[in-house]
């Protein structure tokens, strides 16, 4: 397996609580899936800090940023049943990835931490041949 990319991002947390009530903010940013998970949260402030933080942090990986076809709402941080958080792309982003960045097969290794203050992504794109 071959490393694509690494990425990082630290947000501060304060920074989300004027958006915990924008309706237009956590649209743009958060996927169906998420909205749905957010909503049964009780400390909405680090959910939607980690999942701009994990987002932010893949296109870094990337290496491209969001330009042109990339949006945050394309991408989900999803948690399995044991807490661990993982991407789920939709099928645009998967095409993207395919297409443009010739990205038939890849794996991504997410980890994410916060403290009171802020919040931390990590993230590594491996293309599995």
């Amino acid at each position: 397996m071959k490393i694509i990319g690494i990425g990082v991002d630290i947000v501060d947390n304060n920074r989300f609580k004027k958006f915990i009530n924008n309706t237009k903010f956590i649209n743009r940013i958060c996927s169906a899936k998420e909205i749905h998970n957010l909503n049964r949260k009780t400390n909405k402030i680090l959910f939607l800090s980690k999942r701009f933080s994990a987002k932010e942090a893949f296109v870094k990986a990337l290496g491209s940023g969001f330009r042109n076809e990339l949006s945050f709402n394309d991408i989900s941080v999803l948690n399995n049943k044991k807490g661990k958080p993982y991407f789920l792309f939709n099928k645009k982003i998967r095409n993207i990835l395919k297409n443009k960045y010739k990205l038939n097969k890849f794996k991504t290794h997410l980890s994410l931490s916060d403290e009171k203050k802020h919040s931390i992504s990590y993230v590594i794109l491996q293309k599995i041949k």
